[in-house]
């Protein structure tokens, strides 16, 4: 009998046959579907956030017991008796916000607007304040279905008090407890019942492209959003760490939609983060699973930081696509240019195959060429190459340059494959190890030859396991 590896492209003997499969098929993006988008608003800390991630039935939000932790608006998907719909988190209104708070009020504001439901959430254990009257006055201006939800409403003492929020003469209370999960079924069928079939204004556009926004706190990933979209989709302010859940954009650019999820900056290890942190940096990291590729952004302004390096780890460990945009160009100088080339020269040799791009989200300063970088960068993480030219290169590769003696014995190299795409991963099947030198070598010569400019290639070895003679 003969001894058969499946490997993407074809299967191997020890028979020395080699079955060529036909699998150079295209990967087709995914398709956005048009949903309607429910918007979950309110004073802060009502637990609108809980409420999110009890309709989603799984902890996308971040929640913490201290008011102000949301401050953009997120989308996430939901899906309820087999309907779907995108809820959206906001940050605390209030009407009289300054500061940092404005923006987020702002956010919670523009949410109202463009939903086609929304979601008014009161804290029952407190009753009808002030802000909430002045939510349900902006909020009956407007021709958009409004639930009114009295959250916390954890036994039948507080049930009686919340009958109270009759008074703010949007109907009756939804009653319900987000952190219990007390009354959410009832609240969802009503949801439902409020939701238009289709979205009051069109968004089914096909086949976005994922983009995660990374780097470290501060560095601008939520003023480059917003220069790309025209439009103040993230809260923007000099306070390090203004975003906290990822928040995410279509964007069209270049004909194309993208989307884009603007990530909280990760400061420190996610296992040495505490609180917030600790939840945003889990949040990021789902997010970049998420995406195709990454636009790492970096202050080119001041000297690269052990974050900066952090987070480029964590995206080429991830196997996305990456773009390196170097931010704030319009404060370097002759003197910083040249100190910056040879901080790539001697930090980033990691991902020399990274696209660089050098912008100004603040001045818009070169920004569309991010779009050029991010299509060459998914052009290579989709690269597929046929297993007779990859072993055509190979032998002639291998003929040059064999690999070193390992134990007195030369290994041989018996053929390759292109085991998948996304990112492009080869497998050697040989009769001994390979040094990790010699497969850095292979894939610097994959390299020159195929291109994968902007995407991790991943090359990996299958020794051939002698079989023992029969006596």
């Amino acid at each position: 009998m003969t001894e058969e590896v499946l490997a993407g492209d074809g299967i191997w003997t020890d028979e020395s046959e080699w079955e060529i499969a036909d699998l150079d098929g295209d990967i087709e993006g995914e398709a956005a579907i048009a949903m309607p988008t429910l918007a979950v608003v309110g004073r802060p800390n009502v637990g609108k956030s809980t409420l999110v991630n009890r309709i989603l039935g799984r902890r996308e939000a971040v929640v913490e017991d201290i008011p102000g932790v949301t401050r953009d608006r997120i989308s996430y998907e939901a899906n309820w008796a087999g309907r779907k719909f995108w809820v959206q988190d906001t940050g605390g209104w209030e009407p009289d916000a300054k500061g940092l708070q404005q923006h987020v009020a702002r956010q919670a504001e523009v949410a109202m607007e463009t939903a086609d439901a929304i979601l008014l959430v009161v804290d029952a254990t407190v009753g009808a304040t002030g802000t909430d009257e002045a939510a349900v006055k902006k909020l009956r201006r407007s021709k958009i279905p409004v639930i009114l939800v009295a959250n916390k409403v954890d036994d039948q003492k507080i049930e009686s008090e919340a009958a109270a929020l009759w008074s703010l003469g949007l109907g009756e209370p939804r009653m319900v407890s987000a952190a219990h999960g007390r009354g959410t079924g009832d609240l969802l069928d009503d949801v439902l019942a409020a939701l238009p079939e289709t979205p009051r204004e069109g968004g089914g556009i096909a086949g976005p492209r994922r983009v995660a926004l990374v780097g470290k706190p501060n560095v601008g990933k939520s003023s480059l959003i917003n220069k790309l979209s025209g439009d103040e989709r993230s809260v923007v302010h000099d306070v390090a760490g203004t975003t906290v859940d990822p928040v995410d954009s279509l964007v069209e650019l270049g004909g194309k939609p993208w989307k884009f999820v603007d990530t909280a900056g990760l400061r420190r290890k996610v296992s040495n983060a505490s609180g917030t942190e600790f939840y945003a940096s889990l949040r990021t990291k789902s997010a970049l699973e998420a995406s195709e590729v990454a636009i790492m952004l970096i202050d080119a302004s001041v000297p690269m930081t052990e974050q900066d390096l952090r987070v480029i780890s964590m995206v080429a460990d991830s196997g996305r696509a990456l773009v390196l945009a170097f931010n704030k160009w319009d404060l370097v100088d002759e003197d910083r240019r040249y100190m910056l080339e040879r901080e790539i020269d001697r930090e980033l040799v990691q991902v020399p195959w990274a696209q660089r791009v050098n912008i100004s989200a603040h001045t818009g300063r070169a920004v569309q060429k991010l779009v050029p970088a991010m299509e060459t960068a998914l052009e290579s993480w989709d690269k597929r190459i046929s297993t007779g030219r990859l072993n055509t290169w190979l032998k002639e590769v291998i003929a040059a340059t064999p690999p070193p003696m390992r134990g007195g014995r030369q290994p041989r190299v018996l053929f390759a494959t292109q085991a998948g795409t996304r990112p492009p991963t080869f497998v050697l099947f040989t009769t001994g190890f390979l040094e990790a030198g010699y497969r850095r070598f292979l894939e610097r010569r994959l390299r020159e030859e195929f291109g994968f400019d902007g995407s991790p290639v991943r090359v990996s070895v299958r020794v051939r396991e002698k079989k023992e003679r029969k006596k």
